[in-house]
């Protein structure tokens, strides 16, 4: 069996969508669907068992024998979120509690950490594991702190060569886009609020640059399409022996003019663009580069081709947001 935790969500039911296509009979999804419509994320999928957050630990007591992995990819993700109580019980309590569960009964564990722990970027984007190099990262926000503070404590166990589990992998996913994140609301993709914009007979809305290093729209990320993280964490599933912290990402930063340019491209339009301040709340904490640096993850063996974002945002376009049915 296999567990993913926030098997509902974005990422996660794209991985069950590609473990499925492998033939893994046995799927187990720890997650709240809510009111919304979050539910059609995984309505296509084989389902062997669902269990809420709050039943976990009794799943996981009884199903002892039958779990080889867990994905846990659960969280609570908004950057924006201000209640530090519930993001230090979701995103590190319940992260140490399946880490020493999956130590005590030899199972495998790879998490999702994120690319919000390196900060602003100023000590780079290495995913370096060292305690040292951990040390110089300073995240911006509650999530991105709650996120580094379990990199840490997993470090720490490591270098001390403590209990961990059969394998163990931590994940930084950068600035992913692509299906099934249409619950996300605010957070979701740009290429997605992009689209609605556009569909919406609206220009596409964009930040202006308060940093007179970059001209507006040449803020850069590194966008991501979804499948290619779905790979990379397949890829982890089928080496046991692969062990570590690993960026995922294209690899290649690109601007939100670029992204945007994209949009308009896979609709056949002109590109029409308003430009906005980026709102004060944010604004001294608005980060203007990430690119993911991924040598640890080629060192490893994951060969794969990242996908380009003219053509990841072609895909999404065309073959979802514009399709009947948009869900993977």
């Amino acid at each position: 069996m296999i567990l993913v935790t926030g098997g509902a969500g974005f990422i996660g039911s794209n991985l069950l969508a590609a473990l499925e296509a492998r033939g893994q009979a046995e799927l187990a999804v720890c997650d709240r669907l809510g009111r919304g419509e979050k539910w059609r994320n995984i309505a296509k999928r084989e389902i062997a068992h669902f269990v809420q957050p709050e039943r976990l630990p009794q799943f996981l007591d009884r199903n002892r024998e039958r779990i080889d992995t867990v994905f846990h990819l659960g969280a609570v993700s908004s950057t924006t979120e201000t209640d530090a109580d519930l993001i230090v019980e979701s995103n590190f309590t319940l992260s140490q509690t399946l880490w020493e569960w999956c130590a005590r009964h030899a199972k495998r564990l790879i998490y999702a950490s994120s690319a919000a722990t390196y900060g602003d970027g100023a000590a780079g984007f290495d995913d370096d594991f060292s305690l040292d190099h951990l040390k110089t990262l300073k995240p911006l926000n509650a999530y991105g702190w709650s996120k580094h503070a379990f990199d840490r404590r997993v470090a720490r166990i490591v270098a001390g060569n403590g209990p961990r589990p059969r394998q163990w992998a931590g994940v930084k996913f950068f600035n992913v886009y692509g299906p099934n994140e249409y619950h996300k609301g605010a957070m979701a993709s740009v290429v997605f609020h992009v689209h609605q914009r556009i569909k919406a007979g609206k220009k596409a809305r964009l930040y202006r640059s308060h940093n007179p290093k970059y001209k507006h729209g040449a803020q850069s990320r590194d966008f991501v399409w979804v499948g290619d993280c779905a790979d990379a964490l397949m890829f982890l599933h089928d080496h046991p022996q692969v062990e570590g912290m690993f960026n995922i990402g294209s690899g290649k930063a690109r601007s939100f003019l670029d992204l945007t340019h994209a949009v308009y491209k896979a609709l056949g339009k002109k590109p029409a663009i308003e430009w906005v301040d980026t709102p004060e709340e944010i604004r001294a904490r608005y980060q203007y580069f990430t690119e993911a640096k991924i040598d640890r993850l080629r060192e490893a063996g994951f060969r794969q081709n990242t996908t380009s974002l003219e053509d990841g945002v072609r895909t999404y376009v065309r073959d979802f947001l514009e399709a009947p049915d948009p869900y993977r």
